[in-house]
């Protein structure tokens, strides 16, 4: 697919758009929190929307019209909104809505930031689905794709001709079109650092501390805590907003990180490289993290665990991503925390 064209001008505005982006960000408080009544914590969404509608009417959340009933209760969903299902949009509208009708009783709607939100962003588009593309898809769709196209048709008629020299300047058009689903054009221009869907997920926050709970989508290694929590909400927040790979595809940042729940190759391999030691085992690293942020426990997602939440290391981890996605068929489940008890709650699904 070819890149979005534009004038020098509007690259320009896009610069200038994307350092007003970061000062904003920059000034955002660090997230911190005393302990609500009751936390509710949810894991990895992957684009299915009725999961997320059963979980949050039996956690007491949501009701039948997609409207806030939850009090003063905070919720916190980890992350991974988006790709391999289709209706991940559908999540984040419905979560955007509770995140301005929950304070009005007291409550409050924190979303994490998953690897899957900087993917978009990114233009890394590997589990995107087709029906996510068409959630974005209007009446102009046809035409913005062919606007795309011709801003483009130079790169992109070089590139197929790379590939095949005998094709037509048509057969590319039409092998171009083919392979742009209508609403791409649409998803991009949201995703971008500085579209509404880009800027959205850069002001979620990468680690979030409510009371004594850490809540990351991926975890937090012995690196990363060596980073103060403000700190670490920061780099992020200016990472997505540059859009800087490196950062957002760290295999030991929060975001990919899984050492906290399986071995991590591409952890380990980082580390040697970079000549770090590596903790003795899950016990020690989690140690060394909850010390540095003055912490009882951490709440994770990314690494799906298909038997159901596991809250594990004397309820120091808990493990919530439980492949809830129909594109995985997990367990339907959320996480209710008060005061020090977390207990782990399984939905019945109500749409196959």
């Amino acid at each position: 697919m070819g890149m979005l064209g534009g004038t020098f001008a509007g690259r320009l505005c896009g610069v200038l758009r994307t350092a007003l982006l970061v000062l904003a960000v920059l000034a955002s408080p660090p997230l911190q929190a005393k302990d609500p009544a009751r936390i509710v914590a949810v894991g990895d969404l992957h684009g299915d929307y009725a999961a997320w509608q059963d979980v949050a009417r039996d956690a007491r959340l949501m009701d039948a019209n997609g409207h806030w009933v939850g009090g003063p209760t905070t919720l916190v969903q980890l992350g991974d909104i988006t790709d391999r299902w289709p209706d991940s949009l559908k999540i984040i509208r419905s979560l955007q809505q509770l995140a301005r009708e929950a304070p009005r009783t007291k409550g409050r709607v924190i979303v994490i930031l998953g690897n899957h939100e900087a993917m978009n962003l990114l233009g890394d588009l590997r589990y995107t689905t087709p029906g996510e593309f068409a959630a974005f898809a209007d009446a102009q769709s046809p035409g913005r794709r062919e606007a795309v196209f011709q801003s483009n048709k130079a790169s992109i008629e070089t590139s197929y001709l790379a590939k095949n020299p005998a094709m037509t300047p048509q057969a590319i058009h039409d092998a171009w079109v083919a392979s742009t689903p209508l609403g791409w054009v649409e998803h991009r221009l949201a995703w971008k650092p500085t579209g509404e869907l880009g800027q959205w997920a850069t002001k979620n926050p990468v680690v979030a501390k409510i009371g004594k709970t850490l809540f990351v989508h991926g975890g937090i290694s012995v690196e990363s805590a060596a980073i103060p929590l403000e700190q670490i909400n920061l780099k992020y927040r200016r990472a997505m907003a540059a859009a800087d790979e490196t950062t957002l595809s760290d295999p030991v940042g929060p975001l990919w990180y899984r050492g906290l729940a399986m071995n991590d190759p591409e952890a380990e391999a980082q580390r040697l490289a970079m000549h770090r030691p590596s903790p003795a085992n899950v016990d020690e690293e989690l140690g060394k993290v909850l010390l540095a942020y003055g912490a009882k426990r951490i709440v994770i997602g990314h690494t799906p665990s298909p038997q159901g939440i596991q809250i594990t290391n004397n309820g120091q981890l808990a493990r919530i991503d439980t492949g809830m996605s129909r594109a995985y068929g997990g367990p339907l489940t959320w996480l209710e925390i008060v005061g020090d008890q977390m207990t782990p709650h399984t939905v019945r699904r109500t749409t196959p």
